[in-house]
Formats: structure tokens, C-alpha cells, sequence
């Protein structure tokens, strides 16, 4: 299960690191705990979304002014995810 859900969250960031916003999205919309809510909570940064960015990053490890850049903060996730 833990493998899958990781697989999952890979899987995310790819999507989004390649531009896929939408994908990236409807993927961590289905998953639940702190890591999807980071990348739920980066993918909102993107829109320009500050509230509803903010929100995730309320039930995330990370806060909003963590990482300026969200490429950078994306690859910060998926080096968590390879640990």
C-alpha cells in the first residue's frame, strides 16, 4: 500500500515538473497526508492560488514561503519521496 501511495506521489511531481498541472492535480486530489498535501499546496502556488495554496500547506510539513521557486520545491518533494 505505502509503496503504491509513493508510486502515486512520484508520479505527481513528474506530472507537474513537466507542466501537466491538471494531471498532477486530479492524482493528489485522490491521495490523503502530508506529502499530497504539499503538492496539492505547490500546485495551487502555481495557479497563483495564495489562499487555497495556503490551505494544503496548513495540513502539509512545509510552509508557503519555504521555497520561492516551485520547480525547486517539487524536486525538493521528489528527493524526499526517493528517501
Amino acid at each position: 500500500m505505502r509503496a503504491m501511495l509513493n508510486d502515486d506521489l512520484k508520479a505527481a511531481v513528474a506530472a507537474a515538473l513537466a507542466g501537466e498541472w491538471e494531471q498532477s492535480h486530479r492524482i493528489v486530489q485522490e491521495l490523503d497526508g502530508p506529502i499530497a498535501c504539499w503538492i496539492h499546496a505547490v500546485l495551487h502556488k502555481i495557479e497563483g492560488d495564495v489562499g487555497n495554496s495556503r490551505y494544503w500547506y496548513a495540513n502539509s510539513q512545509a510552509k508557503y514561503e519555504d521555497y520561492p521557486e516551485p520547480d525547486a520545491e517539487l524536486r525538493a518533494i521528489g528527493r524526499q519521496l526517493e528517501t
